[in-house]
């Protein structure tokens, strides 16, 4: 594994559950202050999108498409993997631990690369997102999550969607923070500039980190 990080919370492997189990639907539903009601609408509703408040249970950052798979990428092709992760409309939500929305734009504002970085939306205390259903829809294409991250990047103009690609699974899931979501951007934000660039981005995440 990468030395930058001490601990790898998850295996390397670049998971394959598209729907939330028993448990990560309780993870998500401790997010609203009223979880028996969210687990009511999902199970008279299962194949509906649900609105939930973040600052609590997680942050979202809210990334372009084709940037948020480049992101999602080094996390799990260099770094310790990534918590849960969604499609919606065009864009890639990377659930993050509660704080990131709020540090994550001022250690973006000290690297110099932040110009690279295409804006992103940062959901914390007082935002609500939309998440996917708990299940994929009937009928959808039967593709993999891997798959699935590829086509909404390649395919922003695409009819609007909202589906899992990586589906919470778990009652506490491992949730990247600030420091290691900077790393990913700034990963990404210099793969696009060149072979050169990327291979100076191979730093530790404490040296991009500043104040």
């Amino acid at each position: 594994m990468s030395e930058w990080l001490p601990e790898t919370p998850r295996t390397l492997a670049f998971p394959t559950a598209a729907y939330v189990t028993l448990a990560g639907a309780d993870w998500l539903a401790s997010a609203s202050p009223h979880p028996d009601e969210m687990h009511a609408l999902w199970a008279t509703r299962p194949a509906a999108p649900s609105v939930l408040p973040c600052g609590t249970a997680f942050d979202v950052i809210n990334a372009p498409a084709l940037f948020g798979r480049r992101m999602v990428d080094r996390l799990w092709s260099d770094g310790p993997g990534s918590g849960p992760v969604a499609a919606h409309r065009g864009r890639i939500l990377l659930f993050a631990a509660p704080g990131t929305a709020q540090r994550l734009p001022a250690l973006l504002g000290w690297e110099e690369w932040a110009t690279a970085v295409p804006p992103l939306l940062c959901h914390g205390s007082g935002d609500a997102v939309t998440v996917p259903p708990l299940h994929p829809c009937r009928g959808a294409a039967e593709t993999s999550p891997a798959n699935d991250l590829f086509l909404a990047a390649e395919e922003p103009s695409a009819p609007a969607g909202s589906r899992w690609l990586v589906a919470p699974d778990v009652r506490d899931p491992w949730l990247p923070g600030p420091d290691v979501l900077l790393w990913a951007c700034v990963r990404a934000a210099r793969s696009v500039a060149g072979p050169e660039q990327e291979t100076a981005a191979q730093h530790p995440v404490s040296a991009l980190t500043r104040g």
